[in-house]
């Protein structure tokens, strides 16, 4: 007697796009099990909408209108409650999709948190190096992204737990692109006034970024992953820097208005 074919709920892949011809093929080869899949494009000149169609999306065009908003127009273009979100230089392994499969055959959340393993430069990641957990997976129904300037995602409004689910993040490049991603994130925070407080801001600068690099060289082992890995860790520090630099900067400037 045969098993019984256990059904999960339908699952809506939502990708959103601009000259992603590099990176898009992966992405969405690795979302064929999805339902559908949404592609909303904020005007690429290069072969990411024809490699979209390629791979049977439904491609929609809009002006980007920044992160957040731009994440939250592709969900709401969704056929599905079930949303799996990932960007275009993002692609699941094959255990996410067992993983996801798996799990929507009866959803024990509102919301997952999926591993994200990161590229570091030339490599990726040694298997015990931390991953950096990131909500993916919800439903569009109680969740919406949040507004954050940077690092946006979805907040979702019910349970949210972990989910085994990895997919990996093929980043920068290279360092320098990975520096000038940083200070444009740095700049970003201070501008929309997105760091916790203004109290202590030198003290912060001074020490905070020996915390961050020992958080991600030592707590999160990116010491396996050779000098891929102190480079990484290193400009993570450097960015916590910034962070608090900038603030101080912008701090002072106000005193002397």
């Amino acid at each position: 007697m045969s098993e019984a074919v256990v059904k999960r709920a339908p699952l809506s892949a939502v990708v959103t796009t601009l000259d992603n011809a590099a990176t898009l093929d992966a992405c969405l080869a690795s979302l064929a099990f999805c339902d559908e899949i949404v592609v909303l494009d904020s005007g690429s000149t290069d072969a990411t909408s024809a490699i979209a169609t390629h791979h049977g999306a439904r491609v929609h065009t809009q002006a980007f209108a920044g992160y957040s908003a731009q994440k939250q127009a592709a969900i709401d273009l969704a056929q599905h409650d079930w949303t799996l979100l990932l960007d275009a230089d993002e692609f699941l392994t094959d255990a996410a999709r067992a993983a996801i499969e798996h799990e929507l055959a009866a959803p024990r959340a509102d919301g997952y948190r999926l591993p994200r393993q990161e590229w570091l430069f030339w490599r990726w990641p040694h298997p015990l190096t931390a991953p950096n957990w990131q909500t993916r997976l919800f439903r569009r129904s109680r969740g919406r992204m949040n507004t954050v300037p940077v690092h946006a995602e979805p907040e979702v409004q019910g349970s949210v737990i972990d989910l085994r689910a990895p997919f990996r993040h093929r980043g920068e490049a290279n360092i320098s692109v990975r520096v000038d991603k940083v200070n444009r994130y740095s700049s970003g925070l201070v501008e929309h006034k997105r760091i916790r407080g203004t109290r202590f801001v030198s003290l912060r600068m001074l020490l905070y970024p020996w915390i961050a690099f020992a958080r991600f060289y030592f707590i999160k082992r990116y010491f396996l992953n050779g000098w891929a890995g102190f480079i990484a860790a290193r400009v993570h520090a450097f960015y916590a820097f910034l962070k608090y630099a900038k603030l101080h900067e912008a701090t002072r400037d106000r005193s002397c208005d």
